[in-house]
């Protein structure tokens, strides 16, 4: 992978925010769950959809922290309008493990 500057880090808006509803998203072709996320006052509430089943039922999300990017051009996944993108990581059978604080933070927080 090339490396970046400081700068283009700098571009990357990546904020915190909390999962205020969830839902099975059965449309999509991949297993995945449809989030509706509070990055906080500036931001407000945006919608994104994950492949996280595997770890995550839509009842145990709410309230969750993640962290998502929040720059990103809108992105149409079926009939939902991804809004941001929400960051994982892959455990050893590959499956998503959202990435967020280990602490609460006020949402709409920027990473640093």
């Amino acid at each position: 992978m090339a490396d970046i500057s400081f700068d283009d880090f700098l571009k990357v808006d990546i904020r915190v925010g909390t999962i205020v509803r969830a839902e099975p998203f059965p449309e999509a072709r991949k297993p995945a769950i449809k989030l509706w996320i509070n990055f906080g006052v500036d931001i407000g509430e945006k919608k994104s959809s994950a492949q996280i089943t595997a770890h995550y039922t839509p009842e145990k999300l709410i309230g969750k922290q993640v962290m998502a990017v929040t720059n990103f051009p809108p992105r149409q996944i079926g009939p939902v309008m991804s809004e941001v993108l929400v960051l994982g990581l892959s455990d050893d059978g590959g499956n998503i493990v959202l990435f967020g604080p280990d602490q609460a933070v006020p949402n709409g927080e920027r990473m640093h």
